[in-house]
């Protein structure tokens, strides 16, 4: 950010940030921002960290130049005089930080919340997205979509990209954006209550950060706040009723709609698919009796079953906030997806070698496995308490062969002992850096010409990898070394 000081509307953010005492909870890709924009508006900022390692202390001595303080290693006790509170995504709610807060009666931010309160009065409006599983693919379809038709916008949120940085006018005190596509996660969503999205989808609601949040009530009721207030579209899953449900109990403005998408036929103020094409019966002047093409399956990269529901939605915001159809389809075409998401990275010998390390949980995998058939699956890794009956049990017939890996691959192996005594499966015990090239050789001799071998964990990476990204690129490397050894 520019220290040029806002012109304009922006002189009355200052006066109100004038000298309020600030309490940033947490340091990295949120908290630095956080803390840099409210010292450059003239708030009094502490950031407080539990870490006190070599980074968190280099992150320091560079906030402490911008004229922040902050306190390493006592992330626990609120500083005397704090007005607000503002935290970063990953801090639980049970901290005593913010039980201190509460107790005395100071609010508690989060870093979209402040986002939302430091938007000028001539801000970009937000089409937000959120759900357990494929928020950032539909956010960078959304992207894609606005960008072909001419909008000025970006892909923000929980991927990475920070909110402020977008919101705050640049150096000339002007608006950067036309719209914004906006990811936001349960924990991001926990903490924002005065956000008002234009339109906004949750495209699916499975157990996942449990623990962060306390019980699957409180994790759907968090995921809903992102329809709170909505004014023009809240966006369902025709396919999780949980969804619907979520719209239904939201507060929003009068004439707001309710549109959902779906795999099948789409129904009266539905998107969905009809003989290959992606069609709109929401946002046409018959909805009852016509549909607007949007895009061909094939326009969809890749064209699994999850991909094009995220595409639905992403058109179903998109179309919210009128954009023509012909860019639905040019934004759709031009997208390409992060790696490690239902990549495909070889044929060799006739089998399909495909990378979806981010099918970190069993609904992500559960999607992934719908997409191919017959499948050799490489799974397992850290668990996080899931259970895998259900997901075994429902992609049975699909599968050729299992290759396990990973602290917890054990729970996979006694459910699939329980739902497919039948598929045969190799356990390796492997963790060390050559443990993905042993589950790529296994998998390959249960392949047959015509399958796919599918990285698709169910599970966390962190007990082998650092994170999903490691993970998939072990694989992709593996991959490719089985190929050269084809060539």
């Amino acid at each position: 950010m520019s220290g040029r000081q806002p012109a304009g509307p922006r002189a009355d953010l200052r006066e109100r940030w004038h000298g309020k005492r600030v309490t940033v909870a947490g340091l990295g890709v949120s908290g630095i921002p956080a803390a840099r924009a409210l010292r450059d508006l003239g708030a009094v900022v502490t950031v407080v960290n539990d870490g006190d390692d070599e980074r968190a202390r280099a992150q320091a001595a560079e906030l402490a130049d911008a004229g922040v303080t902050v306190r390493l290693g006592d992330g626990a006790t609120l500083p005397e005089g704090t007005e607000l509170v503002v935290t970063t995504p990953g801090w639980q709610p049970d901290k005593p930080l913010f039980l201190a807060a509460a107790e005395a009666g100071v609010p508690i931010w989060g870093d979209v919340e402040l986002a939302w309160q430091l938007r000028g009065p001539d801000a970009a409006p937000w089409l937000a997205v959120t759900g357990t599983n494929g928020k950032t693919t539909t956010v960078r379809m959304l992207a894609a979509i606005l960008r072909a038709a001419g909008l000025r916008t970006e892909a923000v949120g929980n991927i990475g990209v920070s909110l402020l940085d977008a919101v705050l006018p640049d150096e000339n005190g002007e608006e950067k954006y036309d719209v914004l596509a906006v990811e936001l996660s349960s924990y991001q969503l926990h903490w924002a209550p005065s956000l008002r999205a234009h339109s906004a989808a949750v495209l699916n609601i499975a157990p996942d950060h449990l623990d962060w949040h306390g019980s699957m009530e409180a994790y759907t009721a968090d995921k809903g706040r992102i329809y709170e207030g909505n004014t023009v579209a809240c966006v369902y899953n025709v396919a999780d009723k949980v969804t619907e449900d979520l719209v239904r109990q939201a507060d929003v403005e009068e004439g707001c709609r309710a549109i959902g998408f779906t795999l099948g036929t789409p129904g009266p103020s539905q998107l969905g698919v009809v003989e290959g094409l992606l069609v709109d019966r929401a946002f046409v002047e018959n909805r009852s009796a016509q549909a607007q093409e949007l895009a061909e399956i094939s326009d969809v990269d890749p064209p699994a079953p999850h991909n094009i529901a995220n595409a639905l939605a992403a058109a179903a915001l998109a179309r919210a906030y009128g954009v023509a159809p012909a860019a639905v389809r040019d934004g759709l075409r031009a997208f390409r997806p992060d790696p490690h998401r239902i990549e495909h990275i070889a044929d060799i010998e006739g089998v399909s070698y495909v990378d979806d390390s981010k099918a970190t949980n069993t609904h992500a995998t559960e999607a992934s496995l719908a997409a191919y058939d017959p499948i050799v699956w490489i799974a397992g890794g850290l668990a996080k308490g899931a259970s895998f009956d259900e997901l075994v049990e429902r992609s049975a017939k699909r599968l050729r062969g299992v290759v396990l890996i990973g602290r917890d691959r054990a729970l996979i192996a006694e459910a699939l002992a329980r739902h497919a005594p039948e598929v045969p499966v190799v356990d390796l015990e492997q963790t060390d850096t050559g443990a993905m090239y042993a589950a790529v050789r296994a998998a390959a001799r249960l392949a047959e010409t015509g399958d796919t071998v599918l990285l698709a964990p169910a599970c966390a990476s962190m007990d082998m990898f650092v994170n999903y990204n490691k993970r998939g690129e072990a694989f992709a490397e593996a991959v490719r070394a089985l190929a050269a050894e084809h060539a």
